[in-house]
Order: structure tokens, then sequence, then C-alpha cells
């Protein structure tokens, strides 16, 4: 019988945070597997990095989990087919935005047959699990999609002491990463001892948010396996502000670390892996299945049953409309995402990747939002996790005084969208962030 233990408490309370209602609808819901479209169009460049080099041509047969492009840098990731069939071409395709983006196109032959080539990845040291990571083509896949060998490959004057496997899922609606922690603890236990083991790490915390018990209940059965002989996998309740899942705030969360500005949680000791991340990794090590499918929470004012489906990397949103029966007329809006850090989808060309975890579909008029003048309220500052002044860099965006963004530390900000919600003005900060750190010179930084 597993011992009892109970779960910590936070280190530290980030500033700020805000309370979100949290719409998990589908929490519950099964994942559901969605058929392979007739085609699919997988993007070159589906993480932060170089974008992936094609190595397959117009003719070529492959199969699911077929590599189709290579990694072009460390910083980049390869690329494997998440269908079988016949590739049509590499073509360049709008898919979100203005610029047209690298896919391979596939025609599907509906069968989804593996690739008979895939083999186990065997791995004996740190250098190895690495190696399996890249190989696997995996990214975080919470959405922010960094190439998840490069967080695991860490210099070798670097110490990593805590491994910090993060389920804490904070946006409202997104259940994806609670499927997986209902759906495959086995896998989930596995992965965390095989790196606690290969990566020499002395403390491993899994941190969940306290308004999941069932999932809390399942991933206490990781803290206490038998495995845990020196005690040193716990079980962490965070509480359910957001944004208690982006990097840096879980990491102050859970250890009191602070990671400087252009600085990895390397830096501080730390490896943080996405509770889905980790067990695709453990998969892929086992199996040899590369990562070629997603699961991603469906839900919206135009879904009338909530889903968790998991989809072939590639699938175009229309096709994940049409498979729910939902008509592209009644649609006003699809967020990428959650509703706090997802993006707007531009056209229904948009494809499922490595890095989604939701897709929103809203009812047209649902989002009506009106916008008025600042109140100064201070409200924004209150509710930033990284205690920055997102009004005091709106006002120094609309007078040009981009002097001013390094003063106000812009480059801080982790995009998570908490002042543009709590503002009771409605005013567009967290987009005015984005835009000053472009200025700056600054990326997003979680």
């Amino acid at each position: 019988m597993a011992r009892k233990e109970k779960p910590l408490k936070p280190i530290r309370r980030i500033h700020g945070g805000a309370k979100l209602p949290h719409h998990k609808n589908s929490a519950e819901i099964q994942t559901e597997v969605m058929p392979a479209p007739d085609t699919v169009y997988i993007p070159l460049s589906q993480h932060i990095g170089a974008p992936a080099n094609p190595i397959v041509k117009k003719g070529d047969q492959v199969f699911v989990g077929t590599i189709i492009a290579e990694a072009t840098g460390f910083v980049s990731a390869p690329v494997h087919s998440s269908v079988s069939g016949t590739v049509k071409g590499v073509v360049d395709k709008v898919l979100n935005g203005a610029a047209a983006v690298k896919c391979v196109e596939i025609e599907s032959d509906g069968e989804m047959k593996i690739d008979p080539d895939l083999k186990a990845f065997p791995v004996n040291t740190a250098e190895d699990i690495a190696a399996a990571a890249k190989a696997c083509g995996l990214v975080g896949l919470g959405g922010a999609g960094f190439p998840a060998h490069v967080k695991l490959s860490p210099s070798k004057d670097t110490k990593i002491d805590t491994l910090i496997i993060n389920a804490a899922e904070c946006e409202p609606y997104i259940t994806s990463d609670y499927r997986e922690c209902m759906e495959n603890v086995d896998g989930i236990i596995a992965a965390t001892y095989l790196l606690k083991e290969k990566l020499n790490i002395e403390k491993v915390i899994i941190c969940v948010e306290n308004n999941k018990p069932k999932a809390i209940e399942k991933l206490m059965e990781v803290a206490t396996n038998k495995q845990d002989v020196d005690d040193t996998v716990k079980l962490m309740k965070l509480p359910s502000t957001y944004p208690q899942g982006a990097e840096k705030v879980i990491i102050y969360s859970a250890t009191g670390r602070k990671v400087p500005l252009g600085k990895l949680p390397s830096d501080v000791g730390c490896i943080v892996m996405n509770v889905t991340s980790l067990a695709k990794l453990y998969d892929f090590i086992v199996t040899g299945m590369p990562l070629t499918a997603k699961r991603i929470t469906v839900d919206g004012s135009a879904v009338d049953t909530p889903k968790n489906l998991m989809v072939p990397i590639g699938t175009p949103i229309s096709a994940v409309l049409k498979y729910l029966g939902i008509d592209a007329d009644i649609v006003e809006r699809i967020i990428m995402g959650g509703p706090m850090m997802g993006q707007p989808v531009s056209s229904l060309d948009a494809v499922v990747e490595k890095r989604t975890n939701a897709l929103l579909i809203m009812k047209k008029d649902e989002r009506a939002r009106t916008t008025t003048a600042c109140i100064r309220c201070g409200r924004c500052q209150k509710t930033c996790p990284m205690n920055l002044t997102p009004a005091r860099v709106e006002t120094a965006y609309k007078k040009g005084d981009t002097a001013a963004y390094k003063t106000l530390n812009v480059n801080y900000c982790i995009e998570c969208g908490s002042c543009s919600f709590i503002c009771p003005a409605k005013r567009p900060l967290t987009e005015v962030m984005r835009i000053a750190k472009i200025h700056l010179g600054g990326s997003k930084n979680e």
C-alpha cells in the first residue's frame, strides 16, 4: 500500500494574479480520436527557433511517424508525418497571419499505417534523454513550443537539482493536460522516475492547481510510488490564481527562486516539463512513435458538446469544425489556445500544430468589447504577476516614448493577459505590452 503523504504548499506566492472563471466543461470527457482528414498541411515551423528543412518530395509515400523534415540547428525540431499517404509537395500556405508558412502537404490514405521502421529509443544517460526529445520532435506542449531537447541539455557547469512537472493548466476551458493525468498516470509515473534517475535529479515537484481534486488524487500516485525510495518526489497544490502555470511563476511558487531576465530555468537549477510533454517523451522512448498527434480541448459558445480530441498534427480547423458538425456561418471568432494567451485564428485554413492545446469556438456577437478611457484604477499593476505597470507602458506607447520601455521593464512581461482581463476600461494592454517588447527587441519570455 502506498504511504500516506500530504501535498506541499507553495514556497512563495506570486504578486497579483487573476481569479478567473474556470469553465472546465470538458474535464470529465474522455479523449476521442479524430479520424484523419483528407489532407494535412504540416508546418515546418511549429516551435520557437529555426524551421525544419523538408526531406520529402512530391509523390513520396509516408506513414504515421515518418520523418519529413530535419532540424536545422540546436534550437530547432524535426517534423514527422501525422498520417499515412502521399506527399503532394512542399507548399507555401497562409495559415494564421499575413505571411505564408512552408508546409508539407500530405494526402491521407485514411489507413493511418504506422512507419515500420519505428523502434524504441534506448536511454542510458542524460545525453540520451535530450537526444530522444530531439528525435521525437518534442516541443513544449503547454503552448510555448520551446524545443524540449534544449531545456534538457544544460551546460556542463550548470547544476540541475529540481525537476518541476507542470500540471497546473491554469487557463479557462483547457483540460487537455488534465485528461493526460486522468488517462495516463502510469506513463507519468514511468517518465518521472526515468528522468529523475538519468538526469540525476535531487528533487521532483509535481505542481497542480487545487481546483483539480481528481488530478491531485492521480498525481499523488506518482509522489507515493514505491520507486520514490528517498522520498524526493513531491506533489504541490497551487492556488487556482492565474497564471500559476507560467514557467517563471511556477518556479517561484515551487522553489522560491527567481529566473533573471534573459536567463533560463536551468540557470536557477530547474527544469520545467509540461506533464503531457513528459509523458510523450516516455512514450517515444518506449515505442519510437514521435510527436504526430495532439490532444486539444474544443469548447466555446458555438460548441454544443465540449470535447477532448486527439487530432493529427496538420489538420485544418475547417476539418475539425466539419467533424464536430459546427456550421462555420455561426462562428464569429476562433481562438487557438486559451482565452488569455491564445491567438485569434484568421482563417479556417489554420491547422492544429504541436503547440496547440485548445480551440475555443465562439458564436457571432459573443465577444463584443467596448473600450473606454483609462480610469487610472491601478488594477493592471495589482494583478500583474511580474509587478509591472501596463497602463504606464500604454501611455508611453501612445506618446511614442520607446525609451521608457526599458525603464518600465517591459521585457519582463510574460504576456499572460491578466492586465487586459482585469481592466474595467477594456484597454488592449497585453497587445500593447507585446508591441512594446518587439520595439525594445524583446521576445516572449515565459
